[in-house]
């Protein structure tokens, strides 16, 4: 099965219910429809991306990265590869790169929310699919290359310096941590 097969796979499996997640969902699997390199950067008319917020439910804190490029806080995430088999896999990819956790594990269920935000030329949107990784107890971030800074935050510090997108996957993630 290709990338775009098993995109369109969890992006029909994908329940989110909450405001605007259902179309996004229909967005996404329109433009996969559309674009069979949607998988891919070099799609111009944008592309599915892969990221994970880094939990550390027993301490009750979120790891974020200092995007070197736009200056924000973020979750790690970022382009599929041709070697992702699946978006899990490029997210839980994504996240180890660049957390420099080893051994992270995905919530189970699949996403955990739908965020398209616009980028830069040549390209024009990111889809991004968001998934929620676990780190184990006692875990040690490494900064990457891709990040001017990775910081350690508590659930109620996020929203003080991270954008809205990152406030709603963190409140979507603890109501499944929760459930």
């Amino acid at each position: 099965m290709s990338l775009h097969d098993n995109a369109v796979l969890a992006l029909k499996a994908y329940g989110g219910t909450e405001p605007g997640q259902r179309e996004l969902r229909g967005l996404y699997l329109d433009h996969l429809a559309a674009h069979p390199d949607g998988m891919w950067k070099a799609c111009g008319a944008g592309h599915l991306t892969a990221s994970a917020l880094v939990v550390d439910p027993e301490r009750g804190r979120v790891l974020l990265t200092l995007h070197k490029k736009l200056g924000m806080w973020l979750q790690m995430g970022g382009h599929c590869e041709p070697g992702d088999t699946t978006l899990e896999r490029a997210a839980l990819r994504e996240a180890e790169e660049e957390s420099g956790i080893p051994d992270l594990t995905l919530l189970p269920g699949g996403p955990v929310q739908l965020d398209r935000h616009p980028i830069p030329t040549p390209c024009h949107w990111h889809l991004d699919v968001q998934y929620a990784a676990l780190a184990r107890p006692g875990a040690v971030a490494a900064i990457s290359e891709e990040s001017l800074d990775l910081r350690w935050f508590a659930y109620d510090e996020v929203a003080g310096v991270a954008d809205g997108s990152v406030v709603r996957l963190l409140e979507r993630t603890r109501a499944v941590l929760d459930a």
